[in-house]
């Protein structure tokens, strides 16, 4: 009797093994695709067969983490139904130019759309997964100017603690030229701020009464050269072009402050500085709509694709003020240095 049984239990596992094999999705090869920054990409996910349409057929395109309980959902299509999500929202579609295709075309790349895709597409007995590891080459710029002010608020640093401020976000005092190509390039900003030379000024863009004068011409308004010691302003610094991977840490729950900082140190990376996200927002077009820690205890999040209920009139950084670092409202950002 027991010969039997383990014989009955060998073959029940025998043929319940040959029956995942038979019914689990093949997984090609991963396929590397390259797109410029700002550009659309299209990646190529085929039917294994022809069908008349992808009526009953479901595909699901997902972004892949290395923790695969964190991967996120990208596009959903079951019949005529479809479906974008998070991040991607209105940005993706299926290109669909015959019925065997269920490519994913992904519209103004950003860095963060950098990283691994998977392609599932369940057709009845011939259900297929396809991988495609995706690139985006950064726009060649040399670095961003932008304005800086601390916990404790604005117009309350003199010139050496401006200085080591700028140097605390991984960036650096701005000089009087870097700040005059940021106003060249649009950058409108009311408030004063200590500059490399022990100046202090403002960029206008848009002449108005609480700037300097509704009447005053555009342009880099000068406070002259303060007393380095007594005298207290913002500062603008400027960040070059990373030399490393700036990244929103996805996570199931959101962060306090300490919890923010572990869980970056957990993924081998630092809590992201401000410079940080200034370069990865300016100068490699990073966009995401979710607030975020940086190191400083601020709460920031950068938008380069203007859109309702992130930043409906520009791109920008968008700054959320210094909330009280013991609250699970937030993400984190990170920071990676190459190896």
């Amino acid at each position: 009797m027991t010969s039997l049984l383990c014989i009955t239990i060998f073959v029940l596992t025998v043929a319940s093994n040959a029956y995942s094999q038979a019914t689990s999705p093949p997984l090609t090869p991963i396929v590397m695709v390259f797109a410029d920054l700002g550009s659309n990409v299209t990646l190529p996910c085929q039917l294994l067969s022809k069908d008349d349409g992808h009526i009953g057929i479901r595909v699901k395109w997902s972004k892949v983490a290395d923790d695969e309980s964190l991967n996120e959902d990208v596009l959903l299509a079951m019949g005529l139904h479809r479906r974008s999500y998070g991040n991607f929202y209105n940005r993706v579609f299926l290109q669909e130019q015959d019925n065997e295709d269920a490519s994913l075309v992904i519209n103004d790349v950003s860095m963060d759309d950098t990283g691994k895709y998977r392609c599932e597409i369940v057709n009845g007995m011939e259900d297929t997964v396809q991988e495609f590891l995706l690139e985006i080459k950064a726009a060649d710029l040399n670095g961003v100017v932008f304005p800086y002010n601390p916990r404790v608020g604005r117009y309350n640093m003199n010139f050496q603690e401006a200085f080591q401020a700028c140097e605390d976000q991984d960036a650096a005092i701005a000089t009087y030229d870097q700040l005059f190509e940021a106003w060249k390039d649009g950058l409108d900003w009311c408030n004063a701020g200590w500059l490399a030379d022990g100046s202090v000024k403002y960029p206008i863009i848009k002449s108005r009464a609480p700037c300097g004068g509704a009447n005053n011409e555009p342009g880099v308004r000068s406070y002259g050269l303060p007393d380095k010691n007594s005298s207290r302003f913002d500062v603008f610094c400027y960040a070059s072009a990373l030399k490393g991977h700036f990244y929103w840490l996805v996570q199931p729950d959101r962060l306090t402050f300490a919890e923010a900082m572990q869980a970056c140190v957990d993924d081998g990376a630092e809590i992201a500085k401000v410079g940080h996200m200034y370069a990865a927002w300016k100068l490699e077009g990073y966009d995401r709509c979710d607030a975020g820690w940086l190191a400083d205890g601020s709460v920031r999040y950068p938008i380069s694709r203007p859109r309702k209920n992130c930043s409906p009139t520009e791109g920008a950084v968008r700054f959320l003020g210094f909330p009280d670092k013991r609250v699970k409202s937030y993400g984190v950002y990170c920071y990676k240095d190459k190896q």
